[in-house]
């Protein structure tokens, strides 16, 4: 009777390969807001940094193939992507007084599925976020 009111559920979206799933998240325009997770491709694998982070050098996920920068998972982290892994970015600060490649600060968060839920987004399968991460609280 009130079938109406149920929001309508587009197919799932399954993509062959994580290069293939980057590039259909560069055409959605995913805005770059505190605590959002953006997707990103891991390109490289850099090693350690000197706090025990991982480094690695992605491509964040905007119009024209989105951004290359040098992001990292927390040190806590026990687990770690590999190049050519679809993951989920999250931006903890804004620098705007920083060159925009050098602006978004933040870590990798988790690895995602080349699956995309409409209304829901991206199937994460994997978490590098550390399980005593206390959340942001943002007034």
């Amino acid at each position: 009777m009130f079938s109406w009111l149920k929001k309508k559920k587009g197919p799932v979206l399954s993509f062959a390969d994580n290069e293939a799933a980057f590039a259909h998240a560069c055409g959605i325009g995913y805005r770059h807001l505190l605590g959002a997770v953006v997707p990103a491709l891991i390109r490289e694998d850099g090693g350690r940094g000197n706090d025990g982070e991982h480094l690695f050098l992605i491509s964040l996920a905007g119009v024209g193939g989105g951004m290359n920068f040098w992001s990292c998972t927390l040190k806590e982290a026990t687990t770690y992507p590999r190049p050519g892994d679809l993951v989920g970015f999250r931006i903890v600060t804004i620098a705007s007084d920083l060159p925009q490649e050098a602006s978004l600060i933040g870590y990798i968060a988790c690895k995602l599925e080349p699956v995309f839920v409409p209304h829901k987004g991206w199937v994460v399968s994997q978490s590098y976020t550390p399980t005593d991460l206390k959340p942001a609280l943002h007034l």
